[in-house]
């Protein structure tokens, strides 16, 4: 394979996440562009620059960091909106270079059981579909379990994502137990040498107790199979809550133990920073990221990458 070939689909997934962050980037990079062509920088400048920086959800510390940053060595003079937005993405990397950490699957754990946790309509089950796609592609033998046993939808959903992929769904009726049913999923996939099992769960809101109570319930029960099941628990957060995002990371965390998140619908909002103000308080890995609904969508998440497309570096 050529180079050009090669470097072909990382470009058209640099396309897609570029645009996909458009929103964001023009709520940040070309706002902070717009404060600097004006006039020379100066305090106030810098506290205006932190306030755009802020309301695209970056978080406190982070706005605070990149604004000083920005004003560093530059008082009273001119600075272009090209110097800006190099050093937005500079101080952006810095945060999220820590947490863009692929998904690694250990093939001793077989099968390795992935724990998909978050709200309703964050795109949780259509990511599950995309998983299995992806780790279908990798010549991986995967099993899908039904685990979202309160919606109907979510069940059909992903039995179709199943045929798509050409792999088992382990499901039940609506409203059947959803610890019961990880454990036959759990028990099937282990007898049928599976490499992943990706367990779908209810969109537990972090306020419902018993919904919590429930998700505690699926980890216990597959412990009882596995000691170290589930070996990857992963929170699919919707980009497009912005702030509410930090409540979720919150309350999953310490419900299931997550282990790395997956952020969604980054197209869809101007909030795209919250994944920053999220690596910066919680230090999780972020394995993958999603500017789309088609199956190629999803891709692992760079911190490069995604630092120049929220700074609106073409």
């Amino acid at each position: 394979m050529s180079d050009s070939a090669a470097e072909q689909p990382k470009q058209s997934w640099w396309r897609r996440l570029s645009s996909g962050l458009k929103r964001t980037s023009a709520s940040l990079g070309s706002a902070v562009a717009d404060l600097v062509t004006k006039r020379k920088l100066d305090r106030a400048m810098v506290e205006d620059i932190e306030d755009v920086l802020l309301r695209a959800d970056l978080g406190t510390e982070v706005a605070a960091r990149i604004a000083s940053a920005v004003g560093h060595g530059r008082y009273d003079k001119s600075i272009s909106a090209d110097e800006v937005k190099a050093v937005v993405a500079e101080e952006v990397e810095k945060v999220l270079a820590p947490v863009a950490r692929p998904l690694e699957i250990d093939a001793a754990k077989k099968p390795f059981v992935i724990l998909m946790v978050g709200v309703n309509g964050s795109g949780k089950t259509t990511t599950i579909g995309k998983l299995a796609a992806k780790f279908t592609a990798e010549g991986r033998s995967v099993m899908l379990a039904a685990g979202d046993t309160f919606r109907a939808a979510a069940i059909e959903q992903l039995k179709v994502w199943g045929e798509r992929t050409r792999a088992p769904v382990v499901a039940r009726s609506q409203g059947s137990d959803a610890a019961g049913l990880a454990f036959d999923a759990l028990s099937t996939a282990t007898a049928e040498g599976r490499d992943v099992l990706l367990i779908d769960t209810a969109g537990r809101l972090q306020n419902k107790a018993e919904l919590m109570t429930e998700l505690e319930k699926v980890v216990r029960v597959l412990r009882k199979l596995d000691a170290s099941a589930p070996h990857a628990v992963l929170l699919v957060l919707d980009a497009t809550v912005g702030q509410n995002a930090l409540s979720q990371v919150d309350a999953f965390g310490k419900t299931a133990g997550v282990t790395g998140l997956v952020m969604t619908k980054l197209d869809g909002t101007a909030r795209g920073g919250i994944l920053v103000a999220l690596a910066e308080k919680y230090r999780l890995p972020v394995h993958f990221v999603g500017v789309g609904e088609s199956i190629d969508d999803l891709a692992p998440f760079t911190a490069g990458d995604f630092a120049r497309a929220i700074a609106g570096i073409e």
